[in-house]
């Protein structure tokens, strides 16, 4: 042996030595050192409901483990509400968050030399800062999500967070009293549960299941009843097979995994914000996979289900109906699915819904048959154009005509749009550009819910356009574009649009275009100069000086050294 290999080992043996007494302190036995050692990444707090409801799935998980002869190492991961953060200058800190939320639990799970780990989260971006460390760090792993809330109800109506924010512009459009504004905000959550719809928290969790790394039927049960605890418990004895089977996140996670989850996100109408995290969740696993993907699957998938927010139903309602598996089972009868994906099972695809129906229940309408879809192909599109060359993503659902011309109305911040429309200077036929907001400019690419929530609660939701180099909620609905890249801050066309100019949004032709000569263009570029960071110290400073082109996932490790 080496002499340098030798002097390593003895290092690691004393090492191991000292480790093994901080495990006595911790009321170890030796043949505890035997067992594997299990990581349960618990994203429980009191931030916000879609988490604090985590603490008993933890409890369980651990339990589990115990009775699995294996040993749990329980740590935190931190979260943050997008539904209170929404509109402030907190919700910049939202995006960073997937980041530092994949980076601790990387740094537990390495740092500890954990056998394998359970991830348990509930707000948006607890499920891709989840999978990205679940792929970066490729031990066995599951993932575990903390369940939807039940809907709220006023009026015989049932409601979500996104209710909320829409009862702000029709309270300020005169639309709404005071009384029932203040009920629907009362009223419009519940419980525990992260938001009820078809929103980023339960897109992703959906697309878990659909990407193997997730218990069939476990993304649409809400988070207060016993089957969440009870699958949960499942969840963790599955995992701790996995990890005598040494099966592991590489294993499931493949292109034509992402493939599947996308297209479970198509059929299901999923959230912009997929995108976004789907390049990031790739990138973190080595998968070759970019923004043209996302189109190419939405040509060849239907949307299937009726959801909220352009929809009917929420969550709980798709779970009654069959869950995400007789969504899956749909896709894969029509040659939409690869069914002989791995999941953490040690089944494949195709195994696990071998007894789920080809056909969706006749007693149900949330979901469709394939040959009844809501719409004939997927409703998340990227368009292109001299505004966004890298690409940009619109959310076509439950418009009657997806195509605007009209006067950009343009802000430098989602505050001075917010104004605006509360003030009622934004009129039919609008284009209201926001910029300034993308994950260098805002930094933090603040997700744009006030704004669109305010313009369909004017009225407006089909007569004006709205894009944005910010991101979308899950709940947003509308003739809205986002993603616009490259972003207004590294000069990208959208920093050259004056009050005024004329641009086009067509989903149809896949154009967002502004509709001004180049040479023209090329005057106002050699004028314009980059602002100053708005923040040049902190986490919101290193995440601007880090982070790559939303096109690419608005990842943070991308060509680190050149």
């Amino acid at each position: 042996m080496p002499h340098n290999n030798r002097s390593k080992n003895v290092t690691q043996g004393v090492a191991r030595s000292a480790n093994r007494a901080m495990y006595y302190a911790m009321g170890y036995r030796d043949e505890d050192f035997d067992k594997p050692m299990v990581g349960v990444a618990n994203g429980h707090s009191t931030i916000t409901p879609c988490n604090s409801g985590l603490q008993k799935l933890a409890d369980a998980a651990v339990a589990a483990i115990a009775e699995d002869d294996a040993n749990s190492q329980v740590f935190g991961v931190p979260t943050i509400s997008d539904g209170i953060g929404m509109g402030t200058e907190g919700m910049k800190y939202s995006l960073v968050s997937r980041e530092v939320i994949a980076d601790s639990i990387e740094t537990c799970v390495n740092g500890q030399w954990m056998d394998g780990v359970i991830v348990i989260g509930g707000c948006d971006k607890n499920m891709p800062g989840g999978m990205m460390a679940i792929a970066r760090c490729n031990v066995p792993a599951i993932y575990v999500y903390g369940g939807t809330v039940k809907p709220g109800s006023y009026k015989g109506k049932d409601l979500t967070i996104v209710s909320a924010f829409e009862a702000v512009g029709e309270f300020t459009a005169g639309r709404l009293t005071e009384t029932d504004f203040k009920e629907i905000e009362r009223r419009c959550i519940p419980g525990s549960g992260s938001c009820g719809g078809m929103f980023t928290a339960n897109t992703m969790s959906s697309s878990f299941e659909a990407l193997g790394m997730s218990l069939m039927y476990s993304s649409t049960q809400a988070n207060p009843d016993q089957e969440k605890v009870d699958s949960t418990t499942e969840a963790a004895r599955v995992l701790v097979q996995a990890i005598r089977n040494n099966l592991r996140p590489s294993d499931i996670i493949t292109r034509e995994s992402i493939e599947n989850a996308v297209s479970l996100i198509m059929a299901v109408g999923g959230s912009t914000n997929a995108v976004l995290h789907y390049l990031a969740i790739a990138h973190a696993a080595g998968i070759a996979w970019t923004i043209d993907d996302f189109e190419r699957v939405r040509r060849q998938v239907p949307v299937l289900c009726d959801l909220k927010p352009s929809g009917k139903y929420v969550a709980t309602d798709l779970h009654r109906a069959g869950g995400v598996p007789q969504v899956l089972k749909i896709l894969l009868a029509n040659g939409l699915l690869h069914g002989d994906c791995m999941t953490i099972t040690g089944k494949t695809m195709a195994q696990m819904l071998a007894d789920v129906p080809a056909e969706p229940r006749a007693d149900q309408d949330v979901i469709r048959a394939f040959d009844q879809p809501i719409y004939k192909q997927g409703h998340l599109a990227i368009l292109k154009g001299n505004l966004a060359p890298e690409g940009c993503v619109a959310k076509i659902t439950g418009l009657k005509n997806p195509v605007i011309t009209g006067p950009a109305r343009v802000f430098d911040s989602e505050d001075a749009s917010m104004e605006a429309i509360l003030a009622d200077r934004i009129k039919p036929g609008d284009v209201v550009v926001i910029r300034y907001e993308g994950p260098q400019g805002g930094p933090g690419m603040r997700e744009m819910l006030s704004p669109t929530s305010a313009i369909i609660g004017k009225g407006l939701g089909e007569s004006v356009g709205l894009i944005t180099d910010g991101r979308f909620s899950g709940g947003t609905w509308g003739m809205v574009v986002g993603h616009v890249a490259p972003e207004a801050f590294v000069g990208g066309n959208l920093a050259l649009v004056h009050e005024g100019d004329s641009i086009t949004i067509d989903a149809r032709q896949q154009l967002l275009q502004l509709n001004v000569d180049n040479a023209e263009l090329a005057r106002r570029r050699a004028g314009w100069k980059q602002p100053a960071p708005r923040y040049t110290r902190g986490v919101l400073a290193k995440f601007a000086k880090l982070v790559s082109t939303a096109s690419k996932g608005a990842i943070t490790d991308e060509n680190l050294f050149g």
